[in-house]
């Protein structure tokens, strides 16, 4: 559990990265501009990065079906080199969803207006600018993103239904531990993937609303991520119990 919070807190941290500080220098900034190169690579660096996590989600999901419904194989089953080799997985499928992305994006006539409707360079705003007819290669977007992510989060609630189905027979205490270690990863599936889907699964239109369901999955979920597991975490609790308890205690120590 913790190699894959790692490595979701790691792509967290560089997914808001490739957004936050160009939104907040444009926020500053009385003119907001982006070159073409920087738009392009930020296509590129930020399906990359979303697909990685959409992808570690969907491997943390897995991990937490093992422990709880074949607790007695999880050892053998989630070994190092099977969590390496999902994380590996992981890249390999974001890489070629991204690189799909930016190939549909990169060599578009773009001979109009050259201002976007966004805070980032996304497809849908491109497209939208683009002097050609694109209907072909909206078609390919919804395929290549609104499918990947409608899948993935039908993979992930068919997990949680089997993992439900599982411990349903369970006693109360086992139920109330197993719905607490799948709370956190749920309330970040849905944070993540519902807005996602809002914006990936239709048509390629623009909408006045698609800027505020972008700030949930590019900077919301990202940074409530560590937030949500720390707060749903038993260890973590009871380590901040003990810490926040015996401050006071030292406190004490040194004020005598």
């Amino acid at each position: 559990m913790y190699f894959f919070l790692n490595c979701l807190s790691l792509s967290d941290l560089c997914y808001t990265s490739t957004v936050v500080p160009k939104l907040m220098t444009d926020l500053l900034a009385e003119r907001k501009t982006i070159s073409f190169n920087n738009c392009m690579a930020q296509l590129f660096i930020l399906h990359f990065l979303g697909g990685i996590e959409i992808f570690i989600l969907t491997g943390m999901a897995y991990d937490r079906y093992v422990a709880i419904c074949k607790p007695l194989h999880y050892v053998i089953i989630m070994s190092r080199q099977k969590c390496n080799r999902i994380i590996v997985a992981c890249c390999t499928g974001a890489f070629v969803h991204s690189a799909s992305q930016f190939l549909l994006t990169v060599f578009l006539p773009f001979c109009g207006p050259n201002e976007i409707d966004h805070y980032f360079c996304d497809v849908y705003p491109l497209l939208k600018l683009a002097c050609t007819d694109t209907y072909g290669i909206g078609l390919l977007v919804i395929v290549n993103s609104g499918l990947i992510a409608l899948v993935t989060f039908e993979i992930l609630m068919a997990s949680y239904f089997m993992i439900l189905y599982t411990i349903r027979a369970s006693p109360a205490e086992s139920r109330a531990k197993a719905l607490s270690t799948c709370g956190s990863h749920i309330t970040v599936v849905v944070l993540f993937f519902v807005p996602a889907l809002f914006i990936y699964i239709r048509p390629a239109t623009t909408l006045p609303e698609d800027k505020v369901f972008a700030l949930f999955y590019t900077i919301i979920a990202p940074m409530f991520n560590p937030l949500i597991y720390t707060l749903r975490n038993m260890e973590m609790k009871n380590a901040l119990r003990r810490v926040w308890c015996h401050k006071p205690f030292l406190i004490g120590r040194q004020v005598i």
